[in-house]
């Protein structure tokens, strides 16, 4: 029998796992990838008495791959919170979606593990900027405001990771990141023990994010917020995180935070407004390679000729 767990690359997918993995400790062999790497399963062959978790990544993009192994007998945990589509009906399928816009991979599996690691999940849904779950599960916790914090700071440190075109971009390879943040039952004890790699992520944070600071908007309104970044592994590190800082700085704007590729496409991350979290993967679904969630949402290669025609639904779908 062989385990195997495939996960997001960024704080959501991390955070999941690591609490999963706190409450069932086991020898698996991890998949994941950059944060845009969502076509996970086709990596992994499984059967009969083979399990498989599946955490934070669309279901909807990984469907054939499921039902290959849905019918070559392996056992299957799916968790997310992405558009999943049709979800295949099998006994050896235990799926635990939820599109709501204020919930992530993290807090299902809390619920689901009944809070037994729940300052992980407060982690990851800071990370995924669902700043009001975090503090409200926080609520619960024995935790005072330098704490709080803290933790809040290791969602974003641990989602900015995430970000890239290659591994080569991260200074963690997201498999690294969840072995170092998983010998720790609580997060506070790895900002603690593990205080260099805790700080190697927040100085390159800082210096990616005051790079984007720089940068005027492309297009801008009280409604959206169009911006470009160069072709550069600062600005494919900092997009995801500079969409969310965006967000909650104008948070009755919608953002588009467009990253320029080495092919002339672009690499494309949309933020909801705070004050409407909905809308951001309809909109992106219309192209190809879009997909993602009602309040997040992204393209992973936008063709260049179809620029305009982006920002001009971008724009229309926020008016």
């Amino acid at each position: 029998m062989a385990d195997f767990d495939v996960f997001n690359g960024d704080a959501d997918g991390i955070c999941a796992l690591t609490q999963l993995q706190l409450a069932s400790p086991r020898e698996s062999t991890l998949v994941t990838g950059v944060k845009r790497d969502i076509d996970l399963l086709k990596q992994v062959t499984a059967g009969r008495g083979d399990r498989v978790t599946v955490l934070d990544v669309s279901l909807d993009k990984n469907r054939d791959d499921l039902v290959r192994l849905l019918q070559a007998g392996a056992e299957v945990f799916y968790v997310d919170h992405h558009f999943p589509g049709e979800i295949p009906q099998a006994p050896a399928l235990t799926a635990l979606i939820n599109e709501a816009p204020e919930i992530c991979t993290s807090l299902l599996v809390n619920s689901h593990l009944k809070g037994a690691f729940a300052p992980w999940a407060v982690v990851g849904a800071f990370g995924d900027n669902l700043d009001k779950s975090a503090l409200a599960l926080a609520s619960s916790l024995d935790l005072d405001e330098a704490q709080l914090a803290q933790l809040k700071n290791l969602g974003i440190y641990i989602n900015y990771n995430g970000y890239g075109s290659t591994l080569e971009d991260l200074h963690f390879h997201p498999q690294q990141l969840f072995r170092q943040v998983s010998a720790y039952a609580n997060p506070l004890d790895f900002i603690s023990a593990g205080r260099e790699h805790f700080d190697r992520l927040e100085t390159g944070y800082h210096t990616d994010m005051a790079a984007a600071a720089n940068l005027p908007p492309e297009k801008v309104s009280d409604q959206t917020a169009v911006f470009i970044l160069p072709d550069q592994a600062w600005a494919r590190r900092v997009s995801g995180v500079f969409s969310n800082d965006l967000t909650n700085l104008h948070p009755s704007r919608a953002h588009a935070v467009l990253t320029e590729k080495a092919n002339g496409n672009f690499l494309v991350s949309v933020r909801a407004p705070l004050s409407n979290r909905t809308g951001a993967a309809e909109l992106c679904r219309r192209f190809p390679t879009g997909g993602g969630r009602e309040a997040a949402a992204g393209i992973n290669d936008l063709p260049a000729d179809q620029l305009n025609a982006f920002i001009d639904a971008f724009q229309a779908q926020y008016r």
